[in-house]
C-alpha cells in the first residue's frame, strides 16, 4: 500500500495549537567545546569567532546524513548551511545521536541543534526551544509479511526504536506491554529491523514513511500516532542572544518561504506527489 497517499490529510487533521516560549536563565559563556555545563556562546562570540556549531544527524535520511561523497545532506543541513550564511561565519557541523543532543548544548559541544528535534515539556526543561520550523506525529515500519496497523498490536511483541527519542518515551509511557529494543543510531535500528530483531520499528513518522518507499518488503501500517508535534532549533538553556536571533531569522526566512524552499531542495524527491509540504512545512513558526 501507498501509505504516503494519507499523510496530507493526516496532518491536516491531527493539527493542533502548541506554544512555544524560550526559558530565560543565567549561564556563562564559553567557546570550549569540554565547557562546563551551562556554558553557552552569545551571537557576538559566534560572530567574533567566525565559526558557528550546529548538531545534526549523520544518518536520519532525508533530514540528516551522510551521503556517498562523504557530505553532510538533508532538510535541517540546508536550514543550518543558511543560519552560518546570515550569521556570516563558517560552519562546522557536528553529527550527533538523539540521546546526546542535549548533552551536546548542555556542554557547549554545539551552539544550536537542528537534529529533528521534537519540542516536548521534558525537553523544554533542560534546553531552550525557538520557534518550530516543521512539524511531525510518530509512525509505524513493519514488514509487509507481518503489518502492524494498531500499536496494540504491539503488546508482548519487540518494538524497535532509538534511544533518546519521541517514540521511546511514548510506547514506555503508552504500551509497558511492549518489549523496546533499543539503540544509538538510526542506522543500527533500520538494520534491526530489516534483520528481523524485531517487530516493527517507530519514529518520525516523515522519516519511516520516506524509508518504506526505498526499501521494498517494509510497509508504514500506522501512519499518525500520538499528537502532532513541532520540530525546532534548540539552544542551552538561557541562552536568550542566540534564542532571539534564531526566532528572528525563523520569522525573517518566512518572507521568502524559505522551508517550502528547503523542502523542494531536499525532501520532494523523496516525497514527489504524495506529500502536500505545506501540511509539514512551518513558516514564520506558526503551526
Amino acid at each position: 500500500m501507498n501509505a504516503l497517499k494519507k499523510i496530507a490529510s493526516v496532518f491536516a487533521a491531527a493539527a493542533m495549537a502548541l506554544t512555544f516560549a524560550g526559558c530565560a536563565g543565567s549561564g556563562s559563556s564559553s567557546d570550549s567545546g569540554s565547557a562546563a555545563a551551562g556554558s553557552f556562546r552569545t551571537v557576538d562570540e559566534i560572530k567574533s569567532s567566525g565559526k558557528v556549531m550546529i548538531g545534526v544527524f549523520s544518518d536520519k535520511n532525508p533530514f540528516g546524513y551522510v551521503d556517498n561523497e562523504g557530505k553532510f545532506q538533508g532538510y535541517d543541513v540546508y536550514f543550518a548551511e543558511r543560519i552560518a550564511k546570515d550569521l556570516g561565519v563558517e560552519l562546522e557541523l557536528v553529527p550527533v545521536e538523539a540521546a546526546s543532543r542535549v548533552e551536546f548544548l548542555e556542554t557547549a559541544k554545539v551552539d544550536i541543534i537542528l537534529a529533528n528535534f521534537t519540542v516536548t515539556e521534558e525537553r523544554k526543561e533542560k534546553v531552550d526551544f525557538a520557534l518550530p520550523y516543521m512539524k511531525v506525529a510518530l509512525g509505524v515500519v513493519s514488514p509487509d509479511s507481518a503489518v502492524i496497523t494498531d500499536a496494540s498490536q504491539l503488546n508482548g511483541k519487540t518494538l524497535i526504536v532509538v534511544k533518546g527519542t519521541t517514540a521511546e518515551t511514548y510506547f514506555t509511557d503508552n504500551y509497558p506491554d511492549v518489549k523496546l529494543q533499543k539503540y544509538d543510531e538510526y542506522n543500527e535500528a533500520y538494520s534491526a529491523l530489516q534483520d528481523g530483531r524485531g517487530d516493527a520499528f517507530s519514529t518520525d513518522n516523515t522519516e519511516v514513511l520516506a524509508w518504506a518507499m526505498s526499501n521494498p518488503g517494509f510497509t508504514v501500517g500506522v501512519e499518525s500516532l500520538g499528537s502532532l508535534d513541532a520540530i525546532a532549533p534548540a539552544v542551552t538553556k538561557g541562552n536568550e542572544s542566540l534564542l532571539n536571533w534564531i526566532n528572528d531569522e525563523i520569522k525573517a526566512l518566512a518572507k521568502e518561504q524559505f522551508f517550502h524552499a528547503d523542502y523542494d531542495a531536499t525532501l520532494a524527491s523523496v516525497y514527489g506527489d504524495s506529500v502536500d509540504k505545506d501540511k509539514l512545512v512551518v513558516e514564520g513558526g506558526e503551526m
